[in-house]
């Protein structure tokens, strides 16, 4: 994740606001979007704190643990990932090389998989035996 820089030290709060920052920013940008990069670092940070999200192990990353966020991001990530994958031509091809693209939206695809919020599960009907 080497283009979302996190202080070492950060406090939790201030990793948060950094993360929900760059989603916002993204999700509110018009035309380029100028930090798409970060944005999916941040969602893979989120999507690796989820049930069924892979750890984020790189030597760019902070060095203490992330703190446990808000199950809301994972909604504003998802939010922000829809709209770089609905991007494709312009954001993507200054950072993703033509011949790793469909690697690079696999990955997109499987982030947004373990974002996606469950379906809610509530009885239809009130069956008796």
């Amino acid at each position: 994740m080497a283009g979302l820089t996190l202080p070492g030290n950060a406090e939790p709060e201030a990793c948060e606001a950094l993360i929900r920052g760059v989603l916002i920013r993204t999700i509110d940008a018009t035309g380029y979007l100028a930090e798409a990069d970060e944005a999916v670092a941040a969602a893979a940070l989120i999507a690796a704190q989820c049930p069924e999200g892979e750890p984020v192990d790189t030597p760019y990353g902070p060095e203490t643990p992330m703190p446990i966020f808000p199950t809301a991001l994972r909604a504003l990530a998802d939010e922000v990932l829809a709209c770089i994958v609905g991007d494709d031509a312009e954001s993507a091809s200054n950072w993703v090389a033509q011949e790793d693209w469909k690697q690079w939206r696999a990955m997109l695809t499987r982030l947004r998989a373990v974002l996606a919020p469950p379906p809610p599960s509530f009885a239809l009907f009130d069956v008796q035996p």
